[in-house]
C-alpha cells in the first residue's frame, strides 16, 4: 500500500505533462496539404484489344507516371519502342530494299568487299557473278537480273548466299552488331538520304495498300509484300504522347527508312534512332556509319543492336557520353516503358523501370526474361496480326538462350546472377 502511495505523485505528473503536450499539438498549425494532382480520369484512356490484363496495366502506368496525372513539370517520362514487328507487322527495311531492287534504285559498288568488313570471298564472288562488274556507281538493273536480286535479298535475310555459303565471317561483338543488318545502308551508297526517303515512301505506299498476307516477286522468290501498323500500338503511342511522355523509336534498320514510317505515328526524326550512314561533301551516303559510346565512325562494328540499342538510348536521349553509354544507368535516366519483339531488343526493354512489353515472336532470350518476370514488370503480348502458335518445347533459358559477345551460347541470368530455368510458354 505504501508503495502505491509513493507512485501517485509520479502518475499525476505524467498526466499533467501529457495534457500539456496535447494542448500544444492542438494549437499548432496543421501541416500543408499535398498539392492536388490531376485525377487519372484526365489522362487518355486506352480502348484497344490487348491480351489478358495488359491494357489495364498500361493504363495504370499512364495514370500513375504520366504528367497528365502527376502534374509534375520538368523532364518527361520516356517510352521507347522498337520498330519492325513491334509497332508494325513485318519489316520496313526489307520492304524498302525489295522495292529498290524491283525498281533498279541501287548502285553497283566498285568492289563488293567495300560493303562489309566481314563479307566472305564466296559472297563477293556470288555478287560479282550475279550483278556484273561495270559500270561502278551506275544503277544496277536488278529488276532484270533475278539472280542479283536473289543474292542481295538472301544475304540480307539469312546471312548466306543463294548457294547456301556463309556470306559473312570473322570476328565481331554479337551483342553490338550483326553484319547483314549493318550491310543494308551500304547497299544505298551513292544515293542521298532524301532519295532513300523517297524510295521508302514508295515502298510504304505499296506495302500499306497490299492485302494482308500478299506477296511480291523478288528475283526468283516470293516475299512478303505487305506491312501494317498495329492499331493497338498506334493508340498506345498517341495516348503516351497525349499523357506527356516523350516517345522514341530505336531500330536496327536504316534511319532514313525508319523515319518515313515513324512520322505517321507522330514520332519525328529527332525521336527516331537507327543506323545512321555518314554522308560525303555532296550529301551522298558512304560506306561508313555513325557510332556510339566512344565508337566513332565505323564500318558496322556498332549499330543499335542488343547492347547497342541501350547505347543509342543513353546517348541520344539522356546525353550519356563515352563508354558509360553502354552501361545501365540509374533509374532516373532510364525509360519508364520499353517495348520490343526480339532478342535485339532485350537489353533496352529490360532497362525500363515501369513496364516492359514483348510482342511474342518466340525469340528465346527476351521470352526467357519475360516469362520468368522476376520483378513483375514484363508483359507478354501475342502479335496483334497473325499471332504464332505456342512453341512445343520450353525455351532453353538454363543452357543456350543467351548470346555471348563472341557468338557463343550461355544460360540467361537474372540481375542477381541466378540462372533462369527453362520456361514453358
Amino acid at each position: 500500500m505504501g508503495h502505491l502511495k509513493r507512485r501517485r505523485p509520479f502518475l499525476r505528473a505524467a498526466r499533467t505533462l501529457a495534457a500539456a503536450i496535447a494542448l500544444v499539438a492542438a494549437a499548432a498549425p496543421a501541416p500543408a496539404a499535398a498539392p492536388r494532382t490531376a485525377p487519372a480520369a484526365d489522362c487518355p484512356r486506352l480502348a484497344g484489344d490487348w491480351a489478358g490484363g495488359n491494357r489495364e496495366r498500361l493504363q495504370r502506368l499512364i495514370d500513375t507516371v504520366g504528367p497528365c496525372a502527376t502534374g509534375r513539370r520538368g523532364a518527361r517520362p520516356v517510352a521507347v519502342f522498337d520498330w519492325d514487328n513491334t509497332l508494325v507487322k513485318n519489316d520496313v527495311t526489307d520492304a524498302t530494299l525489295s522495292w529498290a531492287l524491283r525498281h533498279d534504285r541501287l548502285r553497283r559498288p566498285a568492289d563488293w568487299s567495300d560493303t562489309s568488313p566481314w563479307l566472305t570471298p564466296a559472297a563477293e564472288g556470288a555478287l560479282r557473278a550475279a550483278c556484273g562488274r561495270k559500270p561502278a556507281g551506275g544503277a544496277m538493273p536488278t529488276s532484270a537480273m533475278p539472280a542479283c536480286a536473289d543474292e542481295i535479298s538472301l544475304i540480307r535475310e539469312t546471312g548466306r548466299t543463294a548457294a547456301g555459303e556463309p556470306a559473312f565471317a570473322g570476328s565481331w561483338n554479337h551483342r553490338r552488331t550483326v553484319p547483314q543488318y549493318a550491310w543494308v545502308p551500304r547497299l544505298f551508297a551513292g544515293l542521298t538520304e532524301q532519295e532513300v526517303r523517297e524510295v521508302a515512301a514508295a515502298a510504304r505506299k505499296e506495302a500499306l495498300a497490299a492485302p494482308v498476307g500478299s506477296t511480291v516477286r523478288l528475283g526468283t522468290r516470293s516475299v512478303p509484300g505487305w506491312v501494317r501498323y498495329y492499331d493497338q500500338q498506334r493508340e498506345l503511342v498517341a495516348a503516351l504522347r497525349q499523357a506527356g511522355f516523350a516517345v522514341h523509336v530505336v531500330s536496327a534498320g536504316f534511319e532514313p527508312v525508319t523515319e518515313v514510317w515513324s512520322g505517321a505515328l507522330g514520332v519525328d526524326a529527332r525521336h527516331t534512332a537507327a543506323i545512321r550512314a555518314v554522308t560525303d561533301a555532296r550529301g551522298r551516303i558512304t560506306m561508313d556509319a555513325a557510332g556510339c559510346g566512344g565508337v566513332g565512325v565505323n564500318r558496322g562494328e556498332a549499330i543499335p543492336y542488343i547492347e547497342g540499342k541501350r547505347c543509342w538510348i543513353n546517348e541520344r536521349i539522356y546525353g550519356v557520353r563515352g563508354a558509360a553509354a553502354w552501361e545501365r544507368q540509374r533509374p532516373a535516366r532510364r525509360p519508364a516503358l520499353g517495348a520490343g519483339d526480339a532478342d535485339t531488343d532485350v537489353t533496352f526493354v529490360g532497362d525500363a523501370t515501369g513496364l516492359r512489353v514483348v510482342l511474342d515472336r518466340h525469340k528465346p532470350e527476351i521470352m526467357c526474361r519475360a516469362l520468368d518476370d522476376a520483378d513483375g514488370r514484363w508483359l507478354v503480348q501475342p502479335m496483334f496480326l497473325q499471332p504464332l502458335a505456342p512453341p512445343r518445347a520450353p525455351y532453353p533459358c538454363s543452357t543456350t538462350a543467351f548470346t555471348l559477345p563472341d557468338g557463343g551460347e550461355a544460360p540467361v541470368r537474372r540481375d542477381d546472377g541466378t540462372v533462369i530455368p527453362d520456361q514453358p510458354h
